[in-house]
């Protein structure tokens, strides 16, 4: 069963900010860490998403799919997701060493997401344009 990226969003905004009144049975860093968790799993789908309906090729690969946003999506659209993917993969991974990453910091990241499903959503379909532009 595939969730949809919004799904992915809704349930680390819930689990980032939980309604009042409920019991919180896990600490603001493991809370921060599984929406981080979320989020980059809605991030990753929003791209698969996106590349499915430009060329299907381009999910098999991670990193490709990634470099080659600039030329599609936009220098803007790629770099957002270039950063906020690096800064999720950096709050995912836990370390001994480190402090797990705050409910702001996931927050603002949060936000961002929800802004680039919402450009890559709106990000248009080449695939369909290269057609028409065909002789």
């Amino acid at each position: 069963m595939t969730v949809s990226p919004e799904a992915l969003v809704t349930a680390a905004g819930r689990l980032l900010r939980p309604p009042a009144g409920s019991v919180h049975t896990l600490a603001p860093g493991l809370r921060a860490r599984a929406s981080a968790i979320l989020l980059r799993m809605a991030l990753d789908q929003a791209l698969d998403d996106y590349w499915r309906r430009i060329t299907r090729s381009m999910t098999r690969i991670g990193k490709h799919r990634m470099l080659c946003l600039e030329w599609y999506a936009g220098s803007d659209t790629a770099r957002r997701c270039r950063t906020t993917w690096a800064a999720l993969s950096a709050a995912c991974h836990y370390r001994t060493y480190e402090l797990p990453p705050t409910p702001a910091e996931v927050g603002a990241r949060l936000l961002e997401v929800t802004a680039l499903l919402a450009a890559l959503r709106a990000a248009p379909d080449t695939t369909s344009a290269a057609r028409s532009a065909k002789p």
